[in-house]
């Protein structure tokens, strides 16, 4: 039942992020022109500034599923249902919280962006925020059990939820800013969803999956132990945050709302693609940690990683190069005029990024052996110079400029300080998962050719050459990929499911 959650769990997760992405790619031009430029800038600046407040949750999620699975390994019923009550109290505070921190930042944001922004502007934004503010803590609240259900791999269930949700929001939130309502009513409409699927959540824990919670003789030594441990997670998340959110945060103050649009289309091209990395990782976690707890081979660390990374880097190499070659066009026909800026800006980001997201399983590794605090300090230090490279670089390159600064650091950071760390601290066999990944080089050859002609030579100028240009690369980089570059584990991934489907059609036919 558990290879088929794990199976489940990673095809449902591209089906999510496949229909998400769909519905984004859809909707977005839509509200792009309902919103106007100014009104989707302040939108993304007031999401962007709250997500701030998203620092809040600690890393007390990763916390969860590494003492929970070590209590499960040993079937220790009671002291899971005393985790289960420590973090539900935990994560109860850090909604109030949130809710506090929020009311504050409310409060002072004609201080904040009073250079950036109108009085009308700043009016609306705070509006904005104090919903944000409340759907924010009411995530937090439910964290607990959305965390229980992946430590029990239960992911069948949790991404149909998912998929629903992101299903039902565009074609309730549609109709409202055609008839004149603007990004409060999105809001409002998001946070009546998130009400919903959490509720649903608990329902399915509690009713499911039997959770049961202790209150009594609270645990303050593991309490401190598990501080410890999220602590770097925390800094990981300030890092996140800085990373993703803070080029707004300076476009806001240095450039309106009208740079923070540009900049987020561009971002936001680049969300879609860290979400394609994370979907397959995500769904390895506990394995992860179950691997740590009961052996911790770093050899048998090292294959998962390099297996899953391969992967990982076959699909994100794929998307990129389509992204080089035909995303120019596909911006300026998806978002329209204003937005050119938008392809160079997703470039800039999506390319450093690369290497962390084949290798975000290294993350969780780290993470299950306890070793995340290197990471974080070191992305911490990086994250500070982010900032101060953005905020020149955006006075003088505009929208673009922030962008820069945040691929520079991310180099820095995960291209070359965490290999060096995996390698000697984690005991993870980095060589050998870059030879892995070389070994890809040869079947990237002719594709790589074939799109240089289409954009060079023959040039993208229309949805016909678009649509023909983007088919044809596809299938050239598929066959090449199938032939040359993947191995025979890789290819039983495809055939497999093909195989049991072909299997059960011949039965029903015979």
């Amino acid at each position: 039942m558990k290879i088929n959650q794990l199976k489940g769990g990673v095809i449902l997760s591209y089906i999510s992020m496949g229909i998400g992405s769909i519905i984004s790619i859809l909707y977005t031009p839509v509200m792009l022109r309902l919103l106007g430029q100014s009104e989707y800038g302040l939108y993304n600046l007031a999401f962007s500034v709250v997500g701030y407040l998203g620092l809040l949750n600690f890393g007390f999620n990763s916390a969860y599923m590494r003492y929970y699975s070590r209590y499960k390994v040993n079937d220790d019923v009671e002291n899971i249902e005393k985790v289960n009550g420590m973090f539900l109290i935990l994560f109860s505070i850090i909604g109030l919280i949130a809710i506090l921190a929020g009311t504050l930042l409310i409060f002072n944001i004609e201080t904040i962006f009073k250079k950036g922004l109108t009085p009308n502007e700043i009016n609306t934004a705070r509006i904005l925020m104090m919903l944000m503010v409340l759907n924010l803590a009411i995530s937090f609240l439910g964290s607990v059990f959305t965390s229980n259900m992946i430590a029990n791999e239960k992911y069948i269930f949790q991404k149909i939820v998912d998929i629903l949700g992101k299903v039902v929001n565009p074609f309730l939130i549609l109709p409202l800013l055609l008839m004149g309502y603007k990004s409060i009513a999105m809001i409002i409409i998001t946070t009546i969803i998130t009400i919903i699927t959490n509720y649903i959540n608990v329902w399915y824990c509690l009713k499911r999956l039997d959770m049961k919670f202790k209150f009594d003789k609270f645990n303050f030594t593991l309490m401190k132990e598990i501080w410890i441990f999220s602590f770097y997670i925390f800094l990981n998340m300030i890092v996140d945050q800085i990373n993703w959110n803070v080029d707004k945060f300076i476009l806001g103050i240095f450039r309106g709302t009208a740079g923070v649009a540009v900049y987020s289309i561009g971002a936001q091209l680049n969300t879609y693609y860290l979400s394609l990395s994370t979907s397959i990782s995500s769904v390895f976690v506990p394995k992860v940690n179950r691997m740590v707890a009961s052996v911790d081979d770093n050899k048998q660390l090292t294959d998962l990683f390099t297996k899953v990374g391969r992967i990982q880097f076959i699909m994100m190499f794929f998307v990129l190069s389509v992204f080089v070659f035909f995303g120019e066009y596909f911006i300026s026909f998806w978002a329209g005029s204003g937005y050119e800026k938008a392809y160079l800006i997703a470039l800039i980001l999506m390319t450093p990024v690369t290497i962390p997201l084949i290798q975000n399983l290294g993350i969780e590794i780290q993470r299950a052996k306890n070793m995340h605090k290197f990471r974080s300090i070191v992305y911490t230090i990086i994250a500070i110079g982010n900032i101060f490279l953005s905020i020149p670089l955006c006075k003088v390159y505009g929208e673009i400029g922030p962008s820069i600064g945040t691929a520079i650091t991310l180099i820095i950071g995960n291209g070359i300080i965490m290999n060096i760390y995996y390698h000697k601290m984690v005991g993870l066999d980095i060589k050998y998962f870059w030879k892995e990944i070389g070994k890809f080089i040869p079947s990237f050859i002719v594709p790589v050719m074939v799109g240089v002609w289409f954009k060079s030579v023959i040039g993208i100028d229309s949805m016909a050459m678009f649509l023909v240009g983007g088919v044809v690369y596809s299938i050239i980089f598929i066959l090449s990929i199938w032939f040359i570059g993947m191995n025979d584990y890789e290819k039983d991934l495809l055939i497999g499911p093909l195989n049991f489907i072909k299997s059960k059609v011949c039965k029903r036919v015979n």
